[in-house]
């Protein structure tokens, strides 16, 4: 059987489904984009800029990097995995939400000491550009990233991995 509903009463149940909507919109917590997608955008962009294809997201690439990720919310170490894939890294300390796009952007920000004619970096401060490579590095189609925040307190640890891995010594990134 059919429910019916009177004119009078149907303008009260929109307004009751309408502060339910707004109530669950004040409950849900805000986060960082730390999404998928949060990570491939400025990956396609920087390699966009160099002329390189795009990178797709890998669920299985995702699940190594989540797994590493673990292991590092207890000390948030800047150590690399040492596993199959490429890898970059990436540290922030308290007192910021760090994101997705915060860490691709400071891997992207090594562009600057990179020479491609030379395949060469030359970074004053001692710095490398080997994960600005990785990031545009023309056969690394495949990335699985993952964030946590650490248990000391010490701020956030995001990883990015990279199949298949670049940085190949003696070859150019693109």
């Amino acid at each position: 059987m059919a429910t019916t509903y009177s004119p009078k009463k149907l303008p009260c149940l929109a307004l009751l489904a309408l502060a339910a909507a707004a109530a669950a919109l004040l409950v849900t917590p805000c986060a960082a984009q730390n999404d998928p997608q949060d990570y491939v955008d400025p990956h396609n962009a920087a390699r966009n800029d160099v002329g390189v294809g795009p990178v797709t997201w890998d669920d299985t690439v995702a699940a190594y990097a989540a797994s590493y990720a673990a292991q590092r919310q207890g000390d948030c170490a800047l150590q690399h995995s040492g596993g199959p894939y490429g890898e970059n890294i990436f540290w922030g300390s308290t007192g910021k939400d760090w994101s997705a796009a915060d860490a691709v952007a400071s891997w992207v920000s090594e562009k600057q000491w990179y020479d491609h004619d030379s395949n060469s970096c030359s970074a004053p401060d001692g710095n490398s550009c080997g994960h600005y490579t990785q990031v545009v590095w023309r056969d690394s189609t495949a990335i699985g990233c993952a964030r946590v925040v650490c248990d000391n307190g010490g701020g956030v640890f995001i990883t990015c991995n990279y199949n298949p891995p670049g940085n190949v010594i003696g070859q150019s990134p693109y």
